[in-house]
């Protein structure tokens, strides 16, 4: 059989991939010649202990790592598109209406331009085979939905835009810094953007 997450071949009787150790779908229980298909939901430890959700410090870690490689491209970005300023600084100074239409388009640009980078550099890693950004890939981590399956690029996009894109608005900050700590309280790890789109962040063993 074969792995449905990586591709890989998987060998009969095998619960997980042995190549990327997600649970193979259609895993044949019980004894051999008597048992039914069932589909295996996310690796679960035995006896009530605690699922293989990923908590809040290995997500805060990840996200560190995600915003340090965002910022290779986007602060180059940012220092030339404010250098452009200058000029127009020079030319405008003393007049506090020439220098508001000098600053206020290239911040309004800016901010957009940074919220696009960000939105798509998240809903698009982790709706991808990978189902993580480099951050969570660097630690294990993945995405899927309350099933075990890989998101789409449009769920993906709900959890940003409940998430990071909310935290633009104003008091977005205090809203994002309560959604993420809830990561570290709730019984599956969830954040709140987590719960809004219906997502869960998972550890490989």
């Amino acid at each position: 059989m074969f792995c449905q997450a990586c591709g890989a071949n998987v060998a009969d009787g095998n619960a997980f991939c042995t190549s990327c150790g997600r649970p193979i779908v259609g895993y044949a229980a019980g004894e051999s010649g008597g048992a039914a298909a069932i589909s295996v939901a996310p690796p679960v430890a035995i006896a009530g202990t605690s699922i293989n959700f990923a908590g809040f410090w290995l997500r805060l870690v990840a996200a560190i790592l995600d915003n340090i490689i965002l910022s290779i491209p986007t602060v180059p970005l940012a220092i030339l598109l404010f250098a452009t300023m200058l000029p127009g600084i020079a030319v405008a100074r003393g007049n506090p209406a020439l220098l508001f239409l000098t600053f206020f388009p290239r911040i309004i640009f800016f901010v957009i331009l940074i919220l696009a980078v960000k939105w798509l550099y998240w809903a698009l890693m982790e709706a991808s085979s990978w189902q993580a950004t480099l951050g969570k890939k660097a630690l294990g981590l993945y995405v899927t939905d309350l099933q075990g399956n890989r998101i789409s690029f449009g769920k993906a996009s709900g959890r940003f835009w409940s998430g990071r894109g909310l935290s633009l608005v104003p008091l977005g900050n205090l809203y994002y810094f309560v959604d993420c700590i809830c990561c570290g309280f709730t019984e599956k790890k969830q954040a709140v953007h987590d719960m809004i789109a219906g997502c869960l962040v998972m550890r490989k063993v």
